[in-house]
């Protein structure tokens, strides 16, 4: 289920077009924004957009820590990706395997564990549309 309702969402998405976002996903720009469509469905009562952002690893490559204005939606489409939300246990999904992240939780763990092959994942990024960037790099404490 969870399969046909991320194919529905991403083929819809991906269907229509749209403007792509410049911003990169983190300093790695690891991530190229495919489509982002502004969609009639609010986020917290505002206008909202939905981004589709393909996020590519090479072998032991991590992102940053950051946050999104919005919900996300995953799917390993080759590899492995290691993912640490908030204060949950760090977890590694194989390819198929899908993931979700609450708005503004902490995305503190993003990686390619693996010593060989590249991690792809597809991600839907639901945010508003006014959003400046789609990844908002945590600050560090010093």
């Amino acid at each position: 289920m969870t399969r046909i309702l991320l194919g529905l969402v991403v083929g819809g998405v991906l269907g229509a077009g749209g403007m792509a976002l410049a911003r990169r996903h983190d300093e790695e720009k690891a991530a190229k924004v495919l489509s982002a469509r502004d969609i009639r469905e609010k986020l917290d009562g505002n206008a909202a957009r939905a981004t589709v952002v393909e996020v590519t690893l090479n072998p032991g490559q991590s992102g940053t820590s950051h946050r999104h204005p919005g919900p996300v939606f995953g799917y390993v489409l080759e590899g492995e990706y290691e993912l640490g939300i908030d204060d949950q246990p760090t977890k590694v999904l194989k390819t198929g395997e899908t993931f979700y992240e609450p708005t503004n939780c902490l995305h503190r763990v993003s990686k390619n564990p693996a010593a060989t092959g590249k991690t792809r994942v597809l991600a839907v990024l639901v945010h508003p549309r006014d959003a400046k960037t789609i990844a908002v790099p945590e600050q560090k404490n010093e």
